[in-house]
């Protein structure tokens, strides 16, 4: 079974991305044939930014990859800029997009209000060019969290749109959303999940956070009044909380509730889930200290994934192009071998 998935260059990299992918990403390695990990740098030109930022920002997300777990030797590593198999497909793929489909995606219509001056057709064609991500490698799962869901949506009805318009040529991923963790809240506004640029300054916990801060901000955390740890709408903080910890610890949001059950002292159970998510990233951060300004390193690390990826890509960018009738036809040998 092979695994895709893609990571933003953008911002600094929180719990929420680091529960909700990076995680996933590690546990994926011992199951995917291949797992392949992609740095979306075409994904970040669709918005406004700063190109020799957008360059740093890739290599320090790998630093950050690679620190967090991923081994460049049991899984494909690489920027997607590297492997331009994902550019040719997103065009060939447009065919087979429908318009009204990418105009009432969620994303696009959000961050189309909150762009000040230009609103890139890139921005709109973002979703296909996610698709070319995954269907150029014939990916069977896609790990993505909750917020993705959509996107898994669009790219099944290309795949199968394109299948039955042109032959049984891609295969129809499905996506894996975590069941615990897919979507990490803010821990001063629970309501919302966490993010870079959404996000409150105090709610927003970095992966390469010193630990002293890390726990400061689990301390602040908002939670109500009562003295119960439960998961319950009306207690979106502590639920939020239960399930951090139950990730840290490598168990289920139940047994949290278990070991807790009865009157609790909110500020206790705070001050725990901080110390140990602290504790849990504090080797992350000292690999990350160490990669983060090696970039000959990393960038040989990309490099040698590009390699990999583009050999996977490449037989599947050309039966597309066979099956459109792009370019001239492929030769084959007598035995059916091209």
């Amino acid at each position: 079974m092979r695994i895709f998935s893609g990571i933003q260059p953008t911002g600094r990299k929180h719990l929420g991305n680091y529960i909700g992918a990076i995680l996933q990403y590690v546990e994926g390695q011992d199951r995917g044939d291949p797992a392949i990990y992609c740095i979306v740098d075409l994904h970040a030109t669709t918005v406004g930014y700063d190109p020799a930022e957008l360059r740093r920002r890739s290599q320090e997300t790998a630093a950050l990859l690679v620190a967090a777990g991923l081994d460049p030797e049991r899984c494909v590593l690489f920027r997607q800029g590297d492997v331009p198999e994902h550019t040719e497909l997103s065009w060939l793929l447009s065919s087979v997009t429908p318009l009204g489909a990418l105009n009432r995606m969620h994303q696009f219509r959000d961050k189309s209000v909150a762009q000040r001056e230009l609103v890139s057709a890139g921005l709109l064609f973002y979703p296909v060019l996610m698709a070319a991500d995954v269907l150029a490698y014939r990916a069977h799962e896609v790990p993505v969290g909750e917020d993705q869901r959509e996107h898994i949506e669009l790219m099944r009805d290309v795949a199968e749109t394109f299948n039955k318009r042109f032959g049984e040529t891609l295969v129809v991923p499905e996506g894996n959303i975590p069941k615990v963790g897919a979507r990490v809240r803010d821990l001063q506004e629970p309501e919302r999940k966490m993010s870079t640029t959404g996000g409150t300054p105090k709610g927003t916990v970095y992966v390469d956070e010193d630990p002293a801060s890390i726990v400061k901000k689990f301390k602040s955390a908002q939670t109500d009044s009562g003295n119960e740890i439960v998961r319950r709408e009306d207690k979106p903080g502590i639920a939020n909380l239960i399930e951090i910890l139950a990730i840290v610890r490598g168990t289920t949001p139940e047994e949290i509730e278990r070991e807790y059950s009865g009157p609790q002292r909110y500020g206790d159970f705070k001050t725990t889930v901080g110390e140990e998510v602290a504790a849990s990233l504090a080797p992350v951060r000292e690999r990350y200290a160490e990669l983060q300004g090696d970039t000959a390193t990393i960038e040989d690390i990309l490099a040698a994934g590009a390699q990999k990826a583009q050999a996977l890509a490449a037989p599947v960018v050309a039966d597309v192009r066979e099956a459109m009738g792009v370019g001239p036809a492929l030769r084959r040998s007598v035995g059916g071998a091209a």
